[in-house]
């Protein structure tokens, strides 16, 4: 129930189909006696719509939870795994095409490849199932492995964690196939907008993991986006992050309300 509900509510709260839900309201106003404020709310649209794109607020939105965790120090020992959260790949068009098909976040599997040369004896998992609403039989990982190899990723090195549909189940699901013992370190690969409520569902299960944040987009500089689709596309995704660690708060699935660095 709850990852149905999730799926509903993300899509139902992220602020461009907000907008745009209400310009197509005031348009159907505009048919009705209420025109005068059909055509005012449809206005309002189209110029927050604007505003919402093309302003530095998309920026600065993202930038407060891409800046969470600082960049990963590769000084300290070496780990005992590494864990790429998917959301690198669509398992649906990669099942039509018959190879992998990279999504937004390809950073999560491109940074792979260096850390599993630096660190040979590490064990690599992609956990990543398929988190669409009505899913196939596709599963991220499934290709994700063959990628990773293709890229020099031995594959006996390389785990498959394929049933998680959300960051909760990639935490629980990912603890109980790897089995960490006391005093190993994991580092976690996700994508930095994402890594807050990635840690805290890791920790709330109990699972220890340092943190390597990837796919920077934002900056608090107070520049403008380039396009109306890029400034929408940063301000959605950094909406639906907020909008899942206030959920997962609440119902449990993470340690707290905006998980950081240890102190």
């Amino acid at each position: 129930m709850f990852f149905t509900l999730s799926k509903l509510l993300a899509f139902a709260t992220l602020p461009s189909n907000l907008v745009i839900v209400a310009g197509l309201i005031g348009l159907a106003l505009t048919l009705t006696r209420w025109r005068r404020v059909g055509r005012a709310l449809a206005a309002a649209a189209l110029l927050l719509l604007a505003v919402l794109g093309l302003s530095p607020a998309p920026g600065l939105f993202a930038a407060t939870l891409e800046d969470r965790f600082p960049d990963w120090n590769p000084s300290a020992a070496p780990p005992a795994g590494i864990i790429v959260l998917g959301g690198a790949i669509d398992p649906d068009l990669s099942r039509e095409s018959g190879a992998a098909v990279l999504g937004r976040s390809f950073q999560r599997l491109t940074v792979v490849p260096e850390l599993a040369r630096r660190y040979p004896e590490a064990r690599i998992v992609y956990s990543g199932g398929n988190g669409e609403l009505m899913p196939s039989a596709a599963r991220e990982a499934d290709y994700a492995l063959p990628l990773l190899e293709s890229l020099g990723v031995p594959r006996e090195r390389l785990i498959a964690e394929r049933e998680s549909r959300n960051t909760a189940e990639n935490a629980a699901f990912t603890r109980a196939l790897v089995d960490p013992k006391p005093g190993e370190r994991w580092l976690l690969v996700t994508s930095a907008v994402h890594m807050p409520r990635a840690v805290g569902c890791f920790r709330r299960v109990g699972f220890e993991v340092e943190p390597v944040p990837v796919g920077r987009t934002a900056s608090l500089a107070m520049a403008p986006m380039r396009s109306l689709a890029e400034g929408l596309a940063l301000l959605d995704g950094a909406a639906r992050e907020w909008i899942g660690l206030i959920a997962y708060r609440l119902t449990g699935r993470t340690d707290a309300l905006f998980p950081g660095p240890r102190r």
